[in-house]
């Protein structure tokens, strides 16, 4: 069945091309007509094979992501964020999380998966949780710089953590490369970081 069903669609292919040929033969020799532009449709994403590890880093990075720029808006309402220099660093950072997060959804979609935030309310390491997030607004102004910091470098630092694990373990050629992206932007992150209050902290173990 295997074999006819080649020999079908070969058929159909070749049916198809060849009414595609006579019909721009045909257009050909119409001078007399101005060719109204044709509109060109988007090409589809090409599907991609995730496996298990693949899915739980996307699974988990998302969120991670969204509570790491949770952090930086809320320290945008700070006045800790005034200074040029972090308010740069922080302005590189959610940048480059947007577009990750955007990627990492699109090889979702072309693995036909869907996101699911599976890690909700879970103690996750470089995880921002919704209390660790309510301390923060709640903390005295002089502590919000530090602690702030504090969340965002644990998120990084954990980060490139997945990342290796994804290159290791990994089965989408397209997604781990990203991870290596990602865990490349990630270094150069914590270095812009390490000169912020909280931005020293140990990192979290392999």
């Amino acid at each position: 069945m295997n074999g006819r069903a080649g020999r079908i669609v070969g058929v159909v292919a070749t049916l198809a091309a060849t009414a595609l040929a006579v019909g721009l033969t045909r257009d050909a020799g119409r001078t007399d007509r101005a060719a109204a532009p044709a509109s060109v449709a988007p090409a589809p994403t090409p599907s991609v094979l995730l496996n298990g590890t693949d899915d739980a880093f996307i699974q988990l990075l998302l969120p991670m992501n969204e509570g790491a720029l949770s952090v930086i808006d809320a320290l945008d309402a700070s006045p800790s964020a005034a200074d040029p220099a972090l308010r740069a660093v922080l302005g590189d950072i959610r940048a480059a999380h947007r577009a990750e997060s955007v990627e990492l959804r699109r090889l979702l979609a072309a693995g036909n998966i869907p996101e699911q935030n599976i890690h909700a309310g879970h103690q996750m390491p470089g995880m921002v949780t919704d209390a660790a997030l309510a301390e923060l607004r709640a903390a005295p102004e002089p502590e919000v710089r530090s602690r702030a910091v504090g969340l965002i470098r644990a998120h990084l630092a954990q980060s490139v953590v997945l990342c290796r694990g994804e290159q290791t373990a990994g089965g989408s050629p397209e997604l781990k490369m990203l991870a290596g992206r990602i865990q490349a932007s990630r270094a150069a992150e914590l270095d812009a970081l390490a000169g912020q209050p909280g931005g020293t902290a140990a990192p979290p173990a392999d």
